[in-house]
């Protein structure tokens, strides 16, 4: 394999730091949620148009039907994954949103087994009991703080929900038809979807002061276009497992900006629970590596035993 230009790792930690900062750029910003959502997409879009049409665009018609409607189911629930996210900052801390997002890998298996009846293993349910008694330990301490911000973690759970929905809707597409090409699709599909929730809601598109307008093309460049353009692209020189793990350092590099530059302060429950939480997620995804790892071992001896019986 050719030697990457970049150091994959080096890569991978700008890409965590860029997802990182999402969160404070919400918050920082004064727009409603769907605005926020709304804008994040549609620049993302505009910054990807010309790569699309000059490169992927006749991609297009070999798009299959089935792949079209996955696609635009796809970019439906993640409109909504950022509009619940988005409002979900609004009643809780960053802390407790951000950790309570990155239960995307258990509510995955739990699709999987649903939908694809994937088993699960003693692992997987140990290491998703440990999540979610770190998840109940941040509501209960967020509902003893306030109501409000036990809505905010309910809201960040269903957007957790949604997210993994796309993922999983977006899987099947992803094998026929090239990242660029379904990443633009699900991005507009998202941006059209967010354009009518503000319009029902009667969210003003504009007009904003500037800085909102900073917020909103950072949003885009940064945890949209760079941060997981660098995931989709270090897959190919370390092991999806890894880059799992190591995007689960996103709440803490979240929390740690959030501390710096909002002045928000933790409480025990949220330390104890947010670290119980990516304990639980770092033992379900290490388990899975070492789950695959053993078939594929199995798979080589039965497959070299099968070949000297012949």
């Amino acid at each position: 394999m050719q030697k990457p230009a970049i150091n994959p790792y080096l890569a991978l930690a700008i890409g965590v730091a860029s997802v990182s900062i999402s969160a404070i750029f919400v918050k920082l910003s004064t727009a409603p949620s769907g605005v926020i959502a709304f804008y994040r997409l549609f620049f993302s879009v505009l910054l990807m148009l010309p790569v699309f049409l000059i490169k992927y665009g006749r991609e297009l018609k070999h798009i299959q039907k089935r792949d079209w409607l996955f696609t635009i189911v796809s970019g439906v629930f993640l409109a909504f994954h950022f509009i619940l996210w988005f409002e979900s900052l609004e009643f809780t801390s960053i802390a407790s949103s951000t950790v309570l997002v990155t239960l995307q890998p258990l509510f995955a298996f739990a699709g999987a087994y649903l939908f694809f009846h994937e088993r699960f293993s003693m692992n997987a349910i140990i290491s998703g009991i440990i999540a979610i008694i770190g998840s109940v330990i941040i509501s209960w301490g967020d509902f003893r703080i306030s109501g409000q911000a036990l809505v905010g973690d309910i809201l960040a759970l269903a957007a957790c929900g949604l997210i993994t929905a796309y993922l999983l809707f977006g899987q099947t597409v992803r094998k026929r038809i090239s990242l660029i090409t379904y990443t633009f699709l699900v991005y507009s599909v998202s941006t059209a979807t967010i354009f009518v929730y503000v319009l029902v809601n009667n969210e003003p598109l504009y007009p904003y002061p500037l800085d909102d307008w900073i917020y909103f093309l950072l949003l885009a460049v940064f945890p949209t276009l760079l941060g997981h353009s660098i995931f989709n692209w270090v897959v190919k020189w370390i092991s999806a497992t890894t880059v799992s793990i190591v995007i689960l350092f996103e709440p803490v590099g979240a929390t740690l900006l959030a501390y710096l530059i909002l002045e928000e302060k933790l409480v025990w429950s949220q330390v104890a629970g947010g670290l119980i939480v990516l304990i639980g997620i770092l033992l379900f995804l290490r388990g899975r590596e070492i789950n695959n790892g053993l078939k594929k071992m199995r798979e080589a001896i039965f497959n070299k035993s099968y070949r000297g019986s012949r």
